[in-house]
């Protein structure tokens, strides 16, 4: 059987569906999973473990058998807890079939093969009785089914069925209950992420304002779950508004219910401001007194507490429809609605007069459809997009990058998505711009988007939008003139790691019999820059874990090293880096570089090289990033953008993913003497646009 997955193609700016061997799909879902990260979590396994002990212990002073339903088993280590516990028989569902394959291998390594069956099933297929996958319902109910927002995996409806069919009324659940809490903050660069800012340009006559169009001003943006690590956003960034206060919360251990509903809390600001997004976060308690309990709280809220670092559960960001200017100590509703994967925030004033029980008179006004995006903006441009195109600094620089190259005269053409550089090129006084848009992204029309945009700034006739393909380009495109400036940022939707977005030099090389013998390019270069760094906790993701509270689940981490090893030289995988902090062993280090005054070559670019190691520490990997070359001076990186102390802690670009190479040792967990240097060998294939590499500790 044959899969076909999508691959973003650097050199056509598209997503393209390859044909891949019936592996691929696994594979890449193994290697690109989160097991290790989980296996790696001490609180959550060592909190289950208590938890699944404490259960099978109240089961058994009832006099009863405990038989155990365990939903979403993974590697079958709850199942294993269980059944150490004392458990009488364990059912371990796992619908992801190269997954339940391991877990019978990983149950019976650890000599539990006749305490624990492996189902194969989705929990929903699963069938009870003589002739059935389970001879019994279950008493113990154990489940780790959740994400960042408690409920996107599915929670809601696997419990619900689950009480109706596969367990005994009253048993017992781990976890026992989830609460989901909030606290109301005013943050401007959160607030960055969900709506465009206006734009001001000094121009030769004057300033000009570049605004949204109301539609964009007054759209409430997608539903989907913004999740971070929001113990790297530092406290200058935010300011609470309310204290933290308690959502909602799910008992485990009764029949749940999955149909859309809301929950309604009343607040009162503990300080005046602009309320536009609501933090939120969950804790499980593992047992029903809630002495063992596992807790996604950010630093502020348990100051005094070591924190456990975990990529599989982070923190929410959710964003109001609109800003609401709060007083302190006025009444204000929260309302968090939700369907049955996610959840959505509204808030509003109490009315003259009205105390908490009045309030349920707003139940009118609660609408439990989920919000839309009508203005097209959040379809077309991610949160970080919108943060980057809201970065001031970063606008300056290419006002002044495009100012030292536009004449009155300019014919201006633009080759990157989303972009509001025609607009800044308008401004700045060209003769003629032109912008190249694909007709469509996904699906939708990103032109309607422009239109507006134009519209609302009175831009119609200033700006010609070209819905064709970079070698499509006719002279009537044009209007029959050469292009004497060519623009890019450059930034594609289809873009997953750094140096896709060299699609503009493809793009660049396809509109070439289009361009003036004199045009300047704008970037003119850019370059691939490189650092060898130690991960705080990064590295954990990618680490084997051996032995887990005490069972053995090497085969699950052969598995994950058979899929990272897939190909057969190792890639690059995209992370934020603002979000998981590392410290820099190397100088950075600049690697390759592309020319934008010429075409792209036939010939690979490549290099090798060494780079010395300057601080001691563990080489976890190396990270790579490009850096644009606008003008004689100005340069913009999509990495690094300091080292910022001796330490050698590094700032990155907060609106761009880096490219992260592990290295093998991480992999394999070796420990390695302290090496001194790394040597790399980086290959750019011009046909394909892709990256190889290889290092060398």
């Amino acid at each position: 059987m044959k899969t076909f997955c999508g691959r973003a193609n650097p050199t056509t700016g598209s997503m393209e569906w390859l044909e891949e061997g019936e592996d691929y799909d696994y594979h890449q879902e193994i290697a690109r999973s989160r097991y290790a990260d989980m296996l790696h979590d001490k609180d959550r396994n060592v909190k289950y473990y208590q938890g699944i002990r404490a259960a099978v212990s109240r089961v058994k002073e009832r006099g009863e058998k405990a038989i155990v339903l365990d939903i979403g088993t993974g590697t079958g280590l709850l199942s294993m807890m269980a059944a150490s516990a004392g458990a009488d028989f364990c059912y371990a569902i796992e619908v992801f079939k190269p997954m339940a394959n391991a877990a019978v291998k990983i149950v019976e390594k650890n000599g539990f093969s006749d305490k624990i069956k492996v189902i194969n099933k989705h929990s929903t297929e699963v069938t009870v009785g003589p002739e059935g996958d389970m001879q019994c319902r279950a008493n113990i109910l154990v489940t780790e089914l959740f994400d960042t927002e408690l409920i996107g995996e599915g929670a809601l409806p696997t419990y619900e069925h689950a009480h109706k069919y596969l367990v005994q009324e009253g048993c017992e659940a781990v976890p026992h209950r989830a609460t989901v809490y909030v606290q109301l903050v005013e943050s401007k660069r959160m607030w960055s992420w969900k709506k465009l800012f206006p734009v001001h340009v000094e121009a030769e006559d004057g300033e000009k304002i570049l605004v949204p169009p109301s539609e964009m001003e007054n759209c409430p943006g997608v539903p989907s779950v913004c999740d971070i690590q929001l113990n790297q956003m530092p406290s200058s960034d935010f300011t609470t508004l309310s204290d933290v206060v308690t959502m909602f919360s799910v008992d485990f251990s009764k029949p749940v219910q999955s149909a859309s509903t809301y929950y309604r809390v009343q607040l009162e600001p503990v300080k005046s401001g602009k309320a536009q997004i609501v933090l939120s976060w969950w804790d499980i308690d593992m047992d029903p007194s809630g002495m063992i309990n596992c807790t996604m709280a950010p630093y502020w809220v348990k100051p005094t507490s070591a924190l456990q670092w975990r990529d599989h559960w982070m923190q929410c960001v959710y964003f109001l429809p609109h800003e609401e200017p709060v007083l302190q100590g006025e009444k204000l509703y929260l309302t968090a609605c939700r369907d049955e994967y996610s959840v959505w925030y509204n808030l509003q004033k109490a009315r003259e007069g009205e105390n908490k029980a009045d309030g349920e008179e707003h139940k009118a006004d609660v609408r439990v459809e989920s919000p839309v995006c009508r203005c097209r903006a959040h379809l077309l441009w991610n949160r970080p997009r919108f943060g980057e195109l809201n970065d001031q600094n970063r606008t300056r620089q290419y006002v002044e990058s495009l100012r030292k190259v536009l004449k009155t005269d300019s014919v201006c053409l633009c080759i990157s998505d989303g972009t509001l550089l025609p607009v800044l090129a308008h401004y700045l006084g060209a003769k003629q711009v032109q912008c190249m848009q694909p007709s469509r992204i996904g699906l939708y029309h990103p032109h309607e988007l422009w239109q507006a945009l134009f519209k609302a700034n009175h831009l119609e006739d200033k700006i010609k939008i070209i819905e064709a393909r970079p070698e499509l380009l006719k002279p009537s495109h044009l209007e029959d003139k050469k292009i004497s400036v060519l623009v890019g940022e450059p930034f594609f939707t289809t873009s997953l790691l750094p140096w896709h977005n060299l699609y503009f030099w493809y793009a660049r090389t396809a509109v070439s019999t289009h361009l003036a013998s004199s045009v300047t390019v704008l970037p003119q270069s850019a370059s691939l820059h490189m650092m060898i760094v130690e991960f705080q906790d990064l590295w954990r993701i990618r680490s084997p874990c051996g032995i887990c509270e005490g069972f053995d689940v090497q085969t699950m981490d052969d598995m994950i090293k058979d899929s990272l090893n897939f190909r057969e030289s190792k890639e690059a995988e995209p992370h934020p880096l603002w979000e998981y902090p590392c410290k820099s062993l190397s100088d950075p280090q600049e690697v390759l570089t592309f020319d934008f005054t010429k075409r792209v070559p036939q010939h690979c670019l490549s290099t090798e090289g060494s780079v010395n190691l300057l601080r001691k520490g563990k080489s976890h990997g190396a990270v790579l990033w490009m850096e644009y070359h606008l003008a004689a001076d100005i340069s913009v990186s999509t990495g690094l953008m300091q080292i910022s102390n001796e330490k050698g802690n590094c700032e990155w670009n907060p609106h761009c993913k880096q490219a992260v190479y592990f290295f093998s040792s991480v992999i394999e967990s070796e420990i390695l003497s302290d090496p001194t240097a790394v040597t790399y060998a980086i290959n750019f294939d011009t046909k394909t646009g892709e990256i190889a590499m290889d290092f060398k500790l």
